[in-house]
């Protein structure tokens, strides 16, 4: 896997590969693996504080010396401390999703901080280019967690936000080997961020029992839930039943709000509640097949994706 374009070189990294920066499982230890192996770790600032944030960049920092970044979701109210917490760290590369980059653009720009976007539209991604991102994550509604209303799938959308915008685009939703790789660059991406094989990681901070559950999630071990609220995709278990079977009777948004609660991330990706937790994960679960370490990892994805190149140029 030699390829050096607009992504590598805006990142600086080898591999055009991202981790995703997932709630309560990209800490320091996963992003600090991922980057030391040639990708681009995140840390995912979306269940953290602040002060906890800038507690995980130092580690990070202390443990390569490879660029890493952070995602900031920014319909969290406290969007802006995260914001501050991580230019006041030197961090130069964020991630920002849910919500309008261009509220913050200046800022991040002021401080040189490379801003990318996750959009899962042609719409959002040309709102982003125009308010000065460096380049578009495409998201695919195979990805695990939320997603676009739309419900584009990663084949259809990438292509197309690679012909509407001039800035790199890097796919996400459904990658999890070295063939879905190969596939994305071929749509027109530069890059690839991957979330859930990521997650079933030896350094990812997730339960061991979220991890085992997304091993023991096949092809159609996930689904879709609460549309009218914030759609997200997770492990199909006894909560998403519950919920599901709400919406199908015309459950208004106060009550999925309730059914969700503060902490439903966290009860099942970080504490291991495997039936009322939300166990987030996206598609790829069913190509998962066993937890390796982020080194391991690594290196199954340049070889399987030098294989599927060398398959198409035979």
């Amino acid at each position: 896997m030699k390829i050096k374009n607009r992504v590598t070189e805006l990142l600086k990294i080898e591999l055009p590969i991202i981790q995703a920066g997932m709630v309560w499982v990209s800490g320091w230890k996963l992003a600090s693996a991922v980057s030391n192996n040639g990708g681009l770790g995140l840390i995912g600032a979306g269940s953290m504080k602040p002060d906890l944030l800038r507690e995980h960049i130092q580690k990070c920092k202390a443990a390569t010396n490879k660029s890493f970044g952070v995602n900031i979701p920014l319909l969290r109210g406290d969007a802006i401390e995260l914001i501050t917490a991580t230019i006041n760290s030197e961090v130069k590369i964020v991630f920002t999703s849910a919500g309008y980059p261009g509220r913050h653009i200046e800022l991040l720009k002021k401080h040189g901080v490379a801003v990318i976007h996750v959009v899962s539209n042609v719409k959002q991604a040309l709102k982003a280019e125009s308010v000065g991102c460096d380049a578009i994550v495409g998201e695919g509604v195979e990805a695990g967690g939320h997603n676009g209303p739309d419900e584009l799938t990663t084949f259809c959308l990438i292509p197309q936000l690679a012909d509407a915008v001039k800035i790199p685009v890097i796919a996400a939703g459904g990658i999890a080997d070295g063939r879905g790789i190969a596939a994305a660059l071929a749509l027109g991406a530069e890059g690839v961020q991957i979330g859930t094989r990521f997650a079933a990681t030896i350094e990812s901070s997730a339960h061991e029992i979220y991890k085992q559950n997304v091993i023991a999630s096949k092809d159609t071990g996930t689904t879709l839930v609460l549309k009218k609220i914030g759609m997200a995709r997770l492990i199909k278990n006894e909560w998403s039943k519950l919920v599901q079977k709400a919406e199908a009777t015309g459950a208004d948004e106060a009550t999925l709000k309730n059914m969700l609660g503060e902490k439903r991330e966290r009860l099942g990706i970080f504490e291991g509640n495997a039936e009322q937790g939300m166990m987030e994960a996206g598609q790829s679960s069913g190509l998962i097949n066993e937890i390796l370490s982020v080194e391991e990892l690594m290196k199954n994805l340049i070889i399987q994706y030098d294989n599927t190149i060398a398959k198409l140029v035979l």
